[in-house]
């Protein structure tokens, strides 16, 4: 991968990174396109601190003071007790709360099977697949749910729930944005309050796992063929950040106006092309695989 390469790959993530369409499958799929190795889930983890630094940009206030409320309470500065350390009379404690349940799913189920996430699960076909299923589940949710609870509703079954959603992701086409939406939608969140929550459980879950994956490729990038190397990884992470953060300014004006139907149907055009190309040779399920 050369640096116009990583640079288109950048925007490619900045672009889809917060849309309910998948960045990893875009990633997956445009690299192929373009006649790249697949470059593998250590280097779409990476540039994904960059998208995910656009959301520290962007949400800055909210996260200083999601972490004051956290920090205060735990340490019984509104209260000894088990309840006021959990945040029982400060929303911001209890939102801290709640994000740290919302990361453990993914957390641990990426943990538990991450050679399965690198290989098996980049199968194009599993991609096509998913792109559908949650594209219809995103579509009838969003179309079918009322819209009656904001973030201040927000509870630890939710919280549970989102982060079930979240784990999805770690196939490359549900999106992580896609899966928590979905699943808040499907709760009767409003389509802002989704989004927002979305981009609060991915704070610590993409860091989490960008971090993971840069000391794992600072070790031994010998034992991942296809990453393209740290300056083109860098530079695909730095134009992340920058489209990333005007996609989040464009995507919640977009969701206060507009429903989820326009993604959903996106997914879907998108999976259809996908599996025809593959059927036609074009691309191979696999990475490294010859086409015919």
């Amino acid at each position: 991968m050369n640096f116009f390469q990583a640079m288109f790959m950048g925007l490619i993530q900045g672009l889809t990174e917060f849309l309910p369409i998948s960045s990893s499958a875009h990633i997956r799929i445009i690299g192929a396109l373009m006649g790249m190795h697949d470059p593998g889930a250590a280097f779409t983890a990476i540039i994904q601190l960059g998208t995910e630094t656009a959301v520290l940009l962007y949400f800055r206030h909210d996260i200083v003071r999601i972490l004051g409320g956290w920090f205060r309470c735990l340490f019984g500065k509104e209260g000894k007790d088990r309840a006021s350390r959990m945040g029982a009379h400060n929303k911001d404690a209890r939102m801290g709360w709640y994000i740290i349940v919302g990361t453990i799913p993914i957390m641990i189920v990426g943990l538990l099977f991450q050679s399965k996430i690198e290989t098996v699960l980049r199968n194009l076909w599993i991609t096509v697949a998913v792109l559908i299923i949650f594209g219809i589940l995103l579509w009838w949710f969003d179309e079918r749910s009322k819209q009656v609870r904001s973030m201040d509703d927000l509870t630890w079954r939710d919280s549970l729930f989102i982060g079930l959603g979240q784990m999805m992701a770690l196939i490359p086409g549900v999106s992580r944005s896609g899966g928590t939406i979905t699943v808040g939608r499907a709760l009767g969140y409003t389509r802002e309050a989704a989004a927002r929550m979305s981009f609060f459980m991915a704070i610590p879950a993409v860091f989490g796992s960008g971090l993971l994956e840069a000391v794992k490729s600072a070790k031994d990038a010998s034992s991942m063929p296809y990453f393209p190397g740290w300056g083109a990884t860098i530079v695909a992470a730095v134009v992340s950040f920058i489209v990333g953060y005007v996609v989040i300014i464009a995507f919640l004006k977009i969701v206060s106006t507009f429903s989820y139907k326009g993604f959903a149907i996106y997914r879907i055009v998108v999976a259809v092309l996908v599996g025809a190309l593959m059927i036609a040779g074009v691309l191979a399920p696999l990475a490294g695989a010859a086409t015919a």
